[in-house]
């Protein structure tokens, strides 16, 4: 029969064997869950929003940058400076550019963020007066013949020849 410190120690070192047996299998990779995935790489991308007049920055101006084929979108206010920048783009994405400023023009444009380092100027303009059917254009349509286009523009009426009076005539 067994003396009762080896009977202890016979306890103790079956319980490390079954505690060593336990941890062996929890590192089993077949067992685990997720398999970590690493972020895609990601670019730094720096917008500065200046108006076209006298290239002054527009401070608070709404950036609002979607990834084309996703959800959602982010949106950045500009600084004092008119620039904002985000830096969790991943690379080699397309993505959809939207400002929009109180008093301007909206701006949006289409871009593939094929480089890690990428900086966009937008210059914003003021709105346009409205086109109206009821307003004269007359003024517009002289001001253009004076610029020297030498096409017609599509909008303004083209000029018509009255028809001969003369029948037409049969070649022999």
């Amino acid at each position: 029969m067994l003396s009762l410190p080896s009977f202890r120690s016979l306890t103790i070192a079956v319980a490390i064997v079954a505690a060593s047996g336990i941890s062996l299998s929890a590192q089993d990779s077949a067992h685990r869950g997720r398999k970590y995935k690493p972020p895609p790489p990601t670019s730094h991308i720096e917008v500065t929003v200046v108006r076209d007049t006298d290239s002054k920055p527009i401070e608070n101006a709404a950036v609002i940058f979607q990834l084309i084929g996703e959800k959602g979108n982010m949106e950045l206010k500009t600084n004092e400076d008119g620039k904002s920048i985000i830096d969790v783009l991943p690379t080699g994405s397309k993505m959809r550019l939207q400002i929009i400023a109180k008093g301007y023009q909206t701006y949006g444009q289409e871009y593939t963020i094929n480089k890690t380092d990428l900086t966009f100027g937008i210059r914003l303009k003021r709105p346009g007066e409205q086109y109206s059917i009821y307003k004269n254009h007359d003024q517009d349509a002289q001001k253009d013949d004076k610029s020297g286009d030498s096409e017609p523009h599509k909008d303004s009426p083209t000029e018509s020849v009255p028809p001969s009076t003369n029948p037409p005539t049969k070649p022999q």
